[in-house]
């Protein structure tokens, strides 16, 4: 299962952010920006070729050369997303200011629809819960969260070794909702957060079973 936008978990560097910072002006060709960066016409193929896996860059209009028509690369939409640092800022003080403004319970309630929301993005998953469970798992990890999913008296437990939204949630635990009613939505079945909250946030969601019965939670494992 594949997010409407795939991104990488963390933005390019290096040579890939200069080639992007490059199309953020103007689409170019292969060519042209080797002769930019000062590299190679392959090395620079290379790279695209990342970033073309990662949809970041697409392949656009067609421009006339000496021998063949050559492609120019451009941005796709939304990458700036990918390349900005002033979503965490900002998504930490819009929290604050509703914090500030709404009752708890409206804003758990609010988390809650933005987490059901996020869930309607996606397509309904398929095959029993275990299956339902994994691709969950696998959608966690593409939005940035190492995770284990392990097996509970009939029911589920995902654990995470860190918070992907930790940074821009700090303090605000009823932002734990959004991502509860989000796996809800997607295995189908009651979601209950046990996040670790502190200087060392952990996401933890017990999936409960079918037959609505508790899981049993245990010692959270530790990394290797």
């Amino acid at each position: 299962m594949r997010p409407p936008h795939r991104h990488p978990r963390s933005a390019p560097h290096g040579t890939r952010r200069q080639i992007l910072d490059l199309l953020r002006r103007s689409p170019l060709t292969a060519k042209e920006i080797a002769a930019k960066l000062g590299l190679t016409h392959n090395a620079v193929r290379g790279h695209l070729s990342v970033l073309l896996r990662d949809s970041l860059v697409r392949e656009g209009s067609m421009r006339p050369s000496a021998t063949r028509p050559a492609v120019a690369y451009e941005l796709v939409p939304r990458a700036d997303s990918v390349l900005s640092t002033a979503y965490i800022p900002f998504v930490a003080q819009l929290l604050r200011v509703l914090g500030e403004r709404m009752s708890q319970g409206e804003l758990d309630e609010l988390m809650q629809t933005v987490g059901r929301r996020l869930g309607a993005e996606w397509p309904r998953l398929r095959g029993d819960l275990g299956d339902r469970v994994d691709a969950v798992k696998s959608l966690l990890e593409e939005l940035g969260s190492l995770t284990t999913a392990e097996r509970w008296d009939g029911g589920y437990i995902i654990r995470g070794y860190g918070c992907s939204l930790g940074e821009a949630v700090h303090g605000r635990p009823e932002v734990c909702l959004a991502m509860e009613s989000l796996i809800a939505h997607l295995v189908e079945v009651p979601v209950t957060e046990c996040c670790e909250r502190g200087e060392h946030p952990r996401c933890c969601f017990e999936i409960l079973p079918a037959d609505g019965s508790p899981v049993t939670p245990g010692p959270a494992p530790r990394p290797g």
